[in-house]
């Protein structure tokens, strides 16, 4: 019986669960949590199945950075009596860069090419290695795995890999690399066993949270997806601005005199929901506070997804099934009506009722598209990764 662990640390939040594996494919989650709120009232939430076992606020010496609250979930862990030791360690790394197509052992050499990469995702990449390291002090038995969210895209055509650049930027490593690459293979999976004839057909899948992006599937392989180099393109997200016209970047630099660190933390960090609305990232605010900042973010919010599924459907030549994860994709049913609002004329129906009340497929029996609601589990993506990997 091995113990595996994984990590998947954000920029505002670091997720933990604890499997056990039996040496078959089956993993039982023992424990899952959470340290949420960094940067604001940090607290840890701690369940086991639907029970809550934990619910602690915590010190600002506990969570000042991810390193610390890191090293707060790696200490009560050691000290709860239903964790030992894990085997293995499995990390979220965000960006994998053009070569890293499966998940892989971390080794020095390893980390030092991924901490090359944190240009590409400032607000997770950091995060992501400084995690590697902590677990690696606090278990340094464990066998550390690293899961690229940029994986899932790696079999891309050539044409929804590259931009419209001299050839020699492409082979430098600047092309579209697309992300949430862990939440799509979760989706398929669950897609194969809710609807098996659906997942061999043409799949988008909608990923809607803090950060938003699509992707097209062609028989459960990723065929485009909406973002791009970085984490930034695409979809508009909770503070990050999504698709930009370059000459705008310019602008800033050229008129108002911004520096890279200036336009970095404008794009990254106030943008998105947050930037349109001047109140919030959160879509629960949103919808609550009625005023028209927050309608005009949320209305612009609802149009780019709507303009990417038809994009996307474009590629696909058609659609067989169309699913809503993340947290906003999970947990609003308001916005996935608006989303599907008028796409009956390509067989596209939601069922009202259905959506409301949060079921697993949400179209109607008449809807030629079959909508499913399924929820993001990355961790048990991980942890399966990590299984096949140590046997």
């Amino acid at each position: 019986m091995a113990e595996i662990l994984t990590i998947n640390a954000g920029s505002s939040s670091i997720k933990f669960a604890v499997f056990t594996s039996t040496g078959t494919a089956d993993l039982h989650r023992k424990l899952h949590g959470q340290v949420e709120g960094l940067g604001a009232e940090p607290r840890l939430i701690a369940k086991q199945g639907h029970d809550t076992v934990m619910t602690r606020a915590l010190a600002p010496d506990e969570a000042r950075d991810q390193a610390h609250a890191l090293a707060t979930i790696l200490h009560f862990l050691e000290s709860h009596d239903d964790c030992p030791t894990p085997e293995a360690i499995v990390h979220r790394i965000v960006h994998g860069g053009p070569d890293r197509a499966a998940p892989m052992v971390l080794d020095a050499d390893t980390i030092t090419a991924l901490e090359a990469l944190t240009p590409l995702a400032p607000l997770h990449q950091p995060h992501n290695l400084a995690g590697v390291k902590a677990a690696q002090t606090a278990f340094p038995g464990a066998v550390q795995i690293g899961c690229f969210d940029t994986a899932f895209h790696r079999a891309h055509p050539w044409v929804a890999d590259t931009y419209a650049l001299p050839g020699s930027y492409y082979q430098e490593g600047i092309r579209r690399y697309g992300f949430h690459g862990l939440s799509y293979e979760h989706a398929t999976r669950q897609l194969r066993k809710l609807s098996p004839e659906r997942a061999k057909g043409r799949t988008i899948v909608t990923h809607l949270g803090s950060g938003c992006s699509m992707c097209a599937m062609q028989d459960g392989q990723s065929v485009t997806s909406s973002m791009g180099f970085t984490a930034l393109d695409g979809l508009p997200m909770g503070t990050r601005c999504g698709q930009l016209d370059p000459g705008v970047v310019l602008y800033l630099m050229q008129s108002k005199g911004m520096n890279a660190d200036e336009i970095e933390t404008l794009l990254y960090k106030q943008s998105g929901l947050k930037g349109l609305s001047g109140l919030s990232h959160d879509m629960r605010l949103l919808e609550e506070a009625g005023t028209a900042e927050a309608e005009g973010a949320i209305d612009y919010f609802v149009h780019r997804i709507r303009r990417e599924i038809g994009a996307h459907m474009a590629i696909l030549g058609g659609l067989d099934a169309l699913v809503f994860t993340g947290g906003i994709g999970e947990n609003a049913p308001n916005i996935r009506a608006r989303v599907c609002e008028g796409f009956e004329w390509c067989g596209l129906e939601l069922d009202t009722a259905r959506n409301a009340a949060g079921e697993t497929e949400i179209s109607s029996d008449a809807s030629e598209v079959q909508i499913l609601l399924i929820p993001c589990d990355e961790e048990g993506v991980m942890a399966q990764h990590g299984h096949d990997l140590m046997t």
